[in-house]
């Protein structure tokens, strides 16, 4: 499991952007991490990576019980931002990533490459963002790792682009596997995650299962306009006045 506590995250100028007391998500769960603009989302999955330089209070991050530094080869990052190197080749940067995870599937890679209709030797950057994005997902998947952590990696995609990612994502995943993104795009996502965190301010103000709010006849976008103290009838008196 990944196990957070008592980690925060101070910016010099913006104050506290992120301050968790207690998070564990266990094997074997796709974890949405959602909330506003800013929440803090971002900084969160990369305190999990070890990214970032947290400030540590008196807490850790652990991951299966050692520090998330010693155990890189658990887990895989896939960001917009993207870790490739431009100047590479989709092929060069299998190489590249083959030296330093010793679990890299070159030839899932290559079968991912041909699903996205990726070329293998193109250069990178010569490639258009969508593309980029997708090779980002081949490589991160490639890695076969244990903890797949995604930071919006439906931005960009079309309604069903987006579709066919989510039953990609979800075909990857082995029994003991865990997914755990930051996403935007709620609706789509809630009957295929199995729990949802709602950041706020830096603070998670909602960790429940989609089960339990299935039971309570609630929707996840509901729960977080509740916890967002969202009032559409603001804007509804915006537009009449």
């Amino acid at each position: 499991m990944i196990e957070l506590k008592f980690v925060a995250k101070l910016y010099p100028n913006n104050g506290l952007k992120l301050n968790i007391n207690e998070l564990i998500i266990p094997k074997g769960e796709i974890v949405a991490i959602v909330g506003a603009n800013g929440a803090g989302k971002t900084t969160l999955l990369k305190a999990m990576m070890g990214l970032g330089n947290p400030s540590y209070n008196y807490g850790h991050i652990l991951v299966d019980g050692k520090p998330v530094e010693k155990q890189y080869e658990k887990l895989a990052f896939i960001t917009e931002e993207g870790s490739y190197f431009p100047s590479f080749t989709p092929k060069q940067y299998a190489q590249f990533l083959a030296d330093f995870f010793p679990k890299f599937d070159y030839r899932h890679f290559t079968k991912l490459l041909a699903y996205f209709k990726l070329d293998e030797n193109q250069k990178i950057k010569t490639m258009s963002t969508g593309e980029k994005s997708k090779l980002e997902i081949s490589a991160g998947f490639a890695k076969r790792a244990e903890y797949t952590i995604m930071d919006e990696p439906f931005n960009g995609k079309d309604m069903f682009t987006r579709r066919d990612f989510l039953k990609l994502m979800v075909s990857q995943m082995r029994e003991d596997d865990s997914i755990i993104m930051t996403t935007h795009i709620i609706d789509e996502i809630e009957n295929v995650i199995d729990r949802a965190i709602i950041l706020h301010k830096g603070l998670i103000k909602a960790d429940v299962t989609m089960d339990e709010l299935r039971e309570e006849g609630r929707s996840l976008v509901e729960l977080m306009a509740t916890v967002s103290k969202y009032k559409p009838a603001d804007v509804q008196q915006f537009l009449t006045d």
